[in-house]
């Protein structure tokens, strides 16, 4: 299934990024201008707000600092003044602070619900205020999705009539206990009382439930969440030895670089796990952090991954 091919694709980069240490680099005061990142990712939302993408400088200046930033359209296929358009070409990093914001307008009405688009922007400076380490961060590429209202019936059922998730997890391939496979389908109900929170069946390891939680306060940073001490799985099921109590515990990740979003309109959701076990209350060893990708399919596409046997 394309799909479920595309999904693969991104857990195995994100093996990369997990694989990646952190390194610093030392400079001195001399002033550089960059964007924050080389890539980010934005949801539209129908109310019209704009979003940011920022711009830091490596030094503080008891002055406004005033650049321009221009659209490249090689590589875009999102068309400015259709999908979107700039608050401004220019940008001001106000005195005394390091960074300031590209305000970017997304046109809500012109994106589809499956639309993933993208153009670049590109700083324009005087060349010394190009840092040449970090060439590459004179560009960045934004990429905007649509928001579209939520409504948790879309993503869980009843215990009788189930929605149907398929997880890939790097959890899953770094520890697979019985499973055959670092893809599970996974029976998705409402919980009975908890707002906006599903239970996923058997989620990583049978016998064991989870419950996620739909954070939908600011449409354009929807967060999942996973309660904190949620038991996943048993050691010995899953390591063959005991570290601590007997069971494997779980919760989203509480690191900012590791968000834990969902997508309304094309039903899918990435999850950061941080995996660790106790001895009773006190916490005796952490596994690592682990990405997963949940995408909700139709009761036909579950079939036919029952049939083929996952």
């Amino acid at each position: 299934m394309k799909r479920f091919i595309n999904i693969v694709l991104v857990v195995v980069a994100a093996v990369g990024i997990v694989a990646c240490t952190e390194q610093y680099t030392i400079y001195d005061d001399r002033e550089y201008l960059m964007f924050s990142d080389t890539l980010s990712t934005h949801m539209v939302v129908e109310d019209g707000r704009p979003f940011g993408v920022e711009v830091s400088s490596t030094v503080t200046r008891d002055y406004d600092r005033t650049y321009a930033v221009e659209i490249i359209d090689k590589g875009s296929n999102a068309i400015e003044g259709h999908h979107y358009r700039l608050g401004s070409n220019t940008i001001t990093i106000p005195a005394g602070k390091l960074s300031t914001n590209v305000e970017v307008y997304g046109n809500y009405e012109n994106i589809e619900p499956t639309d993933s688009l993208g153009f670049t922007l590109q700083l324009v400076m005087r060349d010394e205020l190009k840092w040449d380490l970090y060439p590459e961060y004179n560009r960045t590429k934004v990429v905007m999705y649509k928001s579209c209202p939520f409504d948790i019936n879309e993503w869980g059922g009843t215990e009788q009539k189930p929605k149907y998730c398929l997880l890939t997890s790097l959890l899953l391939y770094s520890y697979p206990g019985t499973n055959t496979s670092y893809s599970r389908l996974i029976r998705c109900y409402k919980h009975k009382s908890m707002e906006n929170t599903i239970v996923m069946d058997d989620m990583f390891y049978d016998g064991f439930d989870v419950l996620l939680t739909f954070d939908t306060a600011d449409p354009a940073q929807p967060i999942l969440k996973m309660q904190n001490d949620q038991v996943i799985g048993e050691e010995f099921m899953v390591f063959g030895y005991q570290y601590g109590d007997g069971k494997i515990l779980a919760t989203h990740s509480p690191r900012a670089d590791q968000p834990s979003s969902f997508n309304s309109c094309q039903k899918f959701a990435q999850l950061w796990v941080l995996m660790y076990v106790k001895d009773f209350s006190t916490t005796i060893g952490y596994m690592g952090y682990f990405y997963n990708i949940l995408e909700w399919i139709s009761d036909e596409e579950a079939e036919e991954i029952m049939r083929e046997g996952l």
